[in-house]
């Protein structure tokens, strides 16, 4: 019986990678320095998964930025603003693609599916290069994840492509041919969509042309199938799984934390193997590991109950060769009792329930998830308490974090500092922040968040029925990562969470202080989630603790509130509670869901616009009516690249365009915790400047 491992983690166990990257990136190290890490990454990877007993291990996952900017490197698609010609296609130019450089920006980015992870959105058109680097992410796939570039007719198929790439595909087939390899791994997520007949038939036209290449391997010899989110996966293989052909069976979930149910998993196996043989079944993930933390073993402060309850990657690695192994009659009978013996404490621990918060959200009706009054007249109100300017400016909430604050907090968490010397210098943190959007001339403020590690975690932290690790990094995209929480239980808000520092804010300033809150789609979405009780349970209860907040926001004198919801794209349940003020979205797609946004009745929304090329505003184009305050980001603020006066004012223009000017506000695309302050202060100073030049321009219209 074999085993599989989908894909694994690359930044390393204690993000080895991230800080490589970063190092690079600050000239602190040369691209050798670089490229000897992310060797010793792949090497201890590779041994960690032999030493497991793992038979199929995979190679080409690793990625220095993203595993979608590679295809495209591999296949020349290099769009022409980057100067890039033919060659080898070097780190200047493959992070130049990535994340942008002093005179042009980054390549759009854009979430994997349903996951927190980033993607490099491919710009295709009718030329395409030929230079070649063996990564594998399927060409149908590639094609249908890629976007037009600028200039291309929106009637181009990108599909029509696929002659051009699949010559390159054929190459590099033959070179791992060459190198020994005796299988090839192609990931064609693409498949867990519901795709038109001509996508399918691209799918089967283009393995097919690839089946003589791959004639040295036998062909298309396996699939592989997430048997863990796809609910009806099983009864498709029972009815058309073809014959003679290897079964991946993905029974490991590789995109949560909690232990495999090893007995369960084991009965599933054995009736996978009635339909396929015993000869042709192999134990896999049910996707990449890249989406799950490292390695448990690092988590020395983890409350034990809990870190009984879970499996990181490294676990989950050892929980594939187990069911292999038992399936071919090598059971480890005390590894099957201890998992027995775990999932047993979770069922039953008294730290899972509370039954006050179950009661609360089963108490729930229709009418808790509509707002009583009108947008056009909450609008109206608030215009005459706030007094706000045509085109107000602010900004998304997150200001620079510098090292000096970061170890301000840390030596507060290791009790190395007073609390009383720690609210002093978040206090200063706050003032600073304040005074530089003053001077800076913003309507509406914020308080730069100095007080908060990360906008999920924060809030977590303060949460009943949360966990938390020490190293349970994932990456989101290039060097940023992120530590997802663990809910455990039922969750609920013991006390006020960010009461005290936006009222202090507020007190230092006259305009309006936004509050600022994580939504409980995002936070929901960016943890780790138990899997005993529906998503839309635990996210209810979620709500509720946020919906406690603001109104304790509201009694403390905070008049604007945003509710962040990042994550929305991700997992947006079929209600929302929409008592939100503003809410902020990035990199959500928000074309998809444009009319449940409408539906979600907030008063203001913020959202990425400026990487995606003003891609949302062709919604509006189309003939959507959208009447509530909307800020579609002027600049992108994951490029360390400072936009112009005139290139903000431009973008500004464009969605003047196609909205109402009373309901249009300035903002940059996201928070600003990842920038540093000599990029942020020129960059906030030209949005500001922009705002005021075409108000004046429109006052001299009228």
């Amino acid at each position: 019986m074999a085993s599989h491992i989908v894909g694994y983690p690359r930044m390393g166990p204690k993000r080895e990678l991230k800080f490589a990257l970063e190092s690079f990136w600050d000239g602190k190290s040369t691209a050798e320095d670089l490229q000897k890490v992310s060797a010793d990454l792949r090497s201890d990877i590779w041994k960690q998964m032999s030493s497991a007993g793992i038979k199929y291990i995979p190679s080409n996952t690793f990625a220095y930025y993203d595993q979608v900017l590679d295809t495209t490197a591999m296949l020349g698609a290099v769009p022409p603003r980057y100067g890039w010609n033919s060659g080898e296609i070097g780190f200047d130019v493959y992070f130049s693609m990535a994340r942008g450089n002093a005179s042009v920006p980054a390549m759009e980015m854009t979430k994997w599916f349903d996951t927190n992870y980033h993607y490099i959105v491919p710009e295709l058109g009718p030329e395409l290069g030929v230079e070649t680097v063996p990564v594998l992410v399927g060409p149908v796939s590639y094609l249908l994840l890629s976007k037009l570039a600028k200039g291309v007719d929106k009637s181009f198929d990108l599909l029509s492509v696929l002659p051009k790439v699949l010559p390159i595909y054929k190459e590099v087939i033959a070179e791992l041919k060459g190198a020994g390899a005796t299988w090839i791994q192609f990931d064609e997520p693409l498949f867990v969509m519901d795709l038109e007949g001509h996508k399918l038939q691209a799918f089967s036209g283009a393995y097919a042309e690839l089946e003589s290449t791959l004639s040295g391997l036998n062909g298309v010899t396996a699939f592989g199938f997430d048997l863990i989110r796809g609910t009806k996966t099983i009864d498709l293989i029972k009815s058309s799984f073809p014959q003679g052909k290897y079964l991946f069976a993905g029974v490991v979930d590789g995109r949560n934390i909690w232990a495999n149910d090893l007995a369960a998993s084991l009965i599933t196996l054995q009736s996978l193997e009635g339909i396929v043989g015993k000869d042709k079944l192999v134990v896999s993930t049910s996707c990449s590991l890249l989406h799950t933390a490292v390695d448990l073993v690092n988590e020395t402060k983890l409350d034990a109950e809990i870190k009984s309850w879970l499996a990181f990657a490294a676990q989950k690695v050892v929980e594939v060769d187990a069911l292999a192994k038992a399936l071919a009659g090598q059971k480890n009978e005390s590894f099957f009792s201890a998992n027995a013996a775990a999932l047993s404490s979770r069922r039953s621990s008294p730290r899972v329930t509370n039954e006050s918060v179950q009661k609360a959200a089963a108490a729930l009706k229709g009418s808790d998830h509509r707002r009583a009054t009108e947008v056009n007249a909450r609008l109206d109100a608030q215009q005459k308490k706030l007094n706000l300017p045509i085109l107000p400016t602010t900004t998304i909430g997150s200001f620079p974090q510098t090292v000096e604050l970061r170890k301000v907090r840390r030596e507060y968490k290791a009790k190395k500092i007073s609390e009383e010397d720690y609210v002093k210098a978040i206090k200063e943190e706050i003032k600073k922040v304040v005074d530089i959007q003053e001077e800076l001339d913003i309507d509406v403020l914020v308080h730069g968040e100095p007080e908060r590690n990360d906008m999920v975690e924060y809030f977590g932290e303060q949460l009943s029925g949360f966990a938390f690790t020490a190293n349970g990094w994932v990456q989101s995209y290039g060097s940023r990562c992120v530590k997802p929480p663990i809910i455990y239980g039922d969750v609920s808000r013991p006390k006020p969470m960010t009461v005290f520092w936006s009222s202090t804010a507020q007190s230092m300033t006259k305009r309006p202080m936004k509050g600022m809150l994580t939504g409980p789609v995002t936070i929901l979405n960016w943890s780790f989630v138990r899997n005993d009780q529906p998503r839309h349970e635990t996210c209810y209860q979620i709500a509720l603790a946020i919906k406690d907040e603001v109104e304790d926001l509201e009694k403390g004198g905070i008049g604007v509130i945003q509710i962040d919801e990042a994550a929305l794209r991700e997992g947006l349940p079929s209600f929302y509670l929409d008592w939100a003020i503003h809410t902020h979205m990035c990199y959500s797609n928000f074309n998809d869901i444009i009319h449940s946004i409408i539906d979600m009745d907030a008063d203001v929304i913020t959202i990425e616009n400026s990487r995606s090329d003003e891609k949302l505003l062709s919604v509006f184009r189309e003939g959507v009516k959208y009447g509530a305050g909307i800020g579609p980001g002027v600049y992108d603020i994951h490029s360390p690249r400072i936009p112009s006066t005139d290139e903000i004012a431009d973008r500004i223009n464009k969605m003047l365009a196609v909205l109402e000017q009373n309901i249009l506000w300035v903002n940059p695309d996201c928070g600003l915790k990842t920038r540093k302050y000599t990029e942020v202060k020129p960059a906030l100073k030209n949005m500001v400047d922009a705002a005021k030049l075409i108000r004046s321009q429109l006052a001299s219209a009228k």
